[in-house]
């Protein structure tokens, strides 16, 4: 237990910032996941849908901090060439 006052506040904000991490991870994880099943059911136009959706999430957690920006990026490119396989 936090003894004292400082360390009380920082484990509030603790507290805070992990609802918010939370949240922001559980979002990016359901974007990303959108895409990935229109394109296991082939729907071109649902897929690209979801990925101009998904594309901002990721961008923002990367920004945020969440992931690692080289990480988002090559989960986007991954996701666009998987639209782009549904064209041919």
């Amino acid at each position: 237990m936090a003894n004292t006052s400082s360390a009380r506040k920082a484990a509030r904000k603790i507290l805070r910032r992990t609802e918010i991490n939370k949240a922001r991870r559980s979002r990016v994880r359901s974007s990303v996941r959108e895409v990935e099943e229109a394109i296991a059911a082939g729907d071109r136009n649902k897929a690209l849908a979801a990925l101009k959706e998904a594309e901002p999430q990721l961008m923002r957690a990367a920004r945020k901090g969440q992931w690692h920006k080289n990480t988002a990026s090559r989960k986007i490119s991954r996701l666009t060439r998987g639209i782009a396989k549904l064209a041919k």
